[in-house]
């Protein structure tokens, strides 16, 4: 521990390497980064403070999540002010983050601030005891676009993927409101989204950050997290991890506030020397097993999308065959005299149509097949200019697109494939040379038919059988094995494996429907809710 005199040149010294924020008592500085990188080709934005140089100090790095408006930001300087050795007598106060919060943010300058999803600070400074690098992330459960969540786990996916600095996590903060008092549909959202970011090895290294907090257990918001059934470090008595803090430290003290500003000062000191006591014994989890979670997840609710533009073209394939039937059969007299005739039908094409734009913040473009004409990524890779980085690739080809193709026969753009339908003339000459069929034989041509809806078939069975085995993946490695991220498609994808004739695996989901429990049905009608509004 520094003495006095070293602690005061230390705070004289980062003062001078600061901006004045205010003056009044604390008085409040924003620490001048070294480096502010707001890259549009990565998925995040880099605020570095001093020089990482000293390999002998040790190194933290530690990921906040949480609901929008619990106090994030206040956290992260909190985390720095301790670092620093800041006493509450010193009357200063340190500040790394941006001085707008998303809550005071008008609506375009939060759609400014979010082409970066995460915000990753450096905090590299001499006069802390250890390195950090703190990963902020946006607050979940914004109901104006449910859509910036996903967001979020695409970045992290894509963050894990591209920075190999940051290759292991210490720490994991979920972030809460202690005035939490029941356990909402919009909560157990909130906290299954959280929860379905991470791998099930991490569960021992997330810990509960309770702010707003008076000092007394938060009893109610603890059950809130346990009916949530939410994983974490645990106690030697089985409870939850958990550390308390007041968000006021950097508010302004009347004479009459002293008490109170005081407690909440020595309460939000001791909640932050536990914490790090926590994080200087933990072992570090190395964020392999997530990355995969999150890219399970990402291929599963593609290859459900991509899905239902297969059975729809199915379907539409079942409707020409029987409108070709009917045709044959009408002019079955053409047939027999080896005559031509004309005949009409509906059909599907695929159109390329413009995004649109008011649909996603960030992600603008998909990432499409240009030989199977099928979306394969959408919402997708906003950042990522190689597309062999996609989510949806692997081993350079793709994972979804009917003929896995290879990442190269795929384009990024501002627009998406369309099925459409179509009034269609066509001849009986026309029908013979597309079949390959020799004579007029309306047996032959049928046959024809119905072995390329088999093909169709193929494919749709196909991909059905990969959506079960990425639920079967996810079962195995995630966190949160029944996240509403897999309920929301789950019902649709019963039903194909009974179609399919695939009772068993149908069994497996509709037994995983069933753990899940009433709370997060419940919580699956909030979405719906949210998305119906859009």
């Amino acid at each position: 521990m520094a003495s006095l005199e070293q602690r005061l040149k230390n705070i004289d010294k980062i003062i001078s390497q600061s901006s004045e924020i205010g003056r009044h008592v604390p008085a409040r500085y924003n620490i001048n980064p070294g480096a502010d990188l707001h890259d549009k080709s990565k998925p995040y934005r880099q605020k570095t403070f001093g020089e990482r140089n000293d390999n002998n100090k040790p190194h933290k790095t530690i990921l906040l999540v949480g609901e929008t408006g619990t106090g994030k930001t206040t956290l992260i300087n909190v985390m720095i002010n301790y670092m620093l050795g800041v006493k509450r007598e010193d009357k200063v106060w340190f500040e790394i983050t941006d001085e707008l919060t998303s809550e005071q943010m008008s609506d375009e300058l939060l759609v400014q601030s979010q082409t970066s999803r995460l915000t990753i600070y450096g905090f590299y400074l001499q006069e802390s005891p250890i390195d950090l690098t703190i990963i902020d992330t946006p607050g979940y459960g914004d109901t104006r676009d449910i859509n910036n969540d996903k967001e979020i786990a695409m970045s992290l996916l894509n963050l894990s993927r591209c920075d190999n600095s940051i290759s292991e996590i210490h720490a994991v903060c979920l972030v809460i409101n202690s005035t939490q008092n029941r356990l909402s549909h919009r909560q157990i959202y909130i906290f299954d989204a959280v929860q379905s970011l991470f791998g099930n090895d991490i569960a021992e290294n997330i810990v509960l950050l309770f702010t707003h907090s008076a000092g007394q257990s938060p009893k109610n918001a603890l059950m809130a997290v346990k009916v949530a059934k939410l994983k974490c470090a645990e106690n030697d008595k089985n409870q939850p991890v958990y550390y308390l803090f007041d968000n006021c430290q950097s508010e302004s003290a009347e004479e009459e506030d002293e008490m109170i500003q005081k407690l909440s000062w020595d309460r939000s000191y001791k909640g932050m020397e536990n914490f790090f006591k926590f994080v200087e014994n933990i072992k570090p989890k190395t964020l392999l097993m997530t990355r995969e979670v999150l890219q399970q997840r990402n291929q599963f609710e593609a290859k459900i999308l991509n899905l239902r533009s297969r059975v729809q073209e199915v379907e539409q394939k079942h409707n020409e065959l029987k409108q070709t039937k009917e045709a044959l059969k009408k002019n079955e007299e053409y047939v027999k005299d080896e005559k031509n005739f004309e005949y009409e039908v509906e059909v599907q094409y695929k159109e390329r149509v413009d995004i649109d734009p008011k649909r996603w913040r960030l992600t603008k473009k998909a990432t499409c097949c240009t030989v199977c004409e099928e979306n394969c990524h959408y919402p997708g890779c906003w950042w990522a200019k190689d597309l062999s980085w996609c989510s949806m690739m692997k081993d350079e080809h793709c994972t979804v697109c009917s003929n896995k193709c290879h990442y190269s026969k795929h384009v990024k753009e501002a627009k998406i494939y369309e099925s459409k339908t179509k009034k269609e003339k066509r001849t009986y000459e026309d029908l013979k040379k597309k079949y390959n069929v020799k004579i007029y034989d309306t047996v032959s041509v049928a046959t024809k038919l119905e072995e390329k809806l088999k093909e169709l078939e193929k494919e749709k069975i196909k991909m059905v059988i990969e959506a079960f085995h990425c639920v079967e993946t996810l079962e195995l490695i995630a966190l949160n094995t029944d996240s509403l991220h897999t309920l929301q498609h789950i019902d649709a994808l019963i039903e194909k494996l009974k179609e399919i004739n695939e009772p068993e695996k149908a069994k497996t989901l509709e037994d995983i429907k069933k753990r899940a429990g009433e709370e997060k049905q419940g919580a699956l009608g909030y979405i719906k809710c949210l998305l119906r509004k859009k």
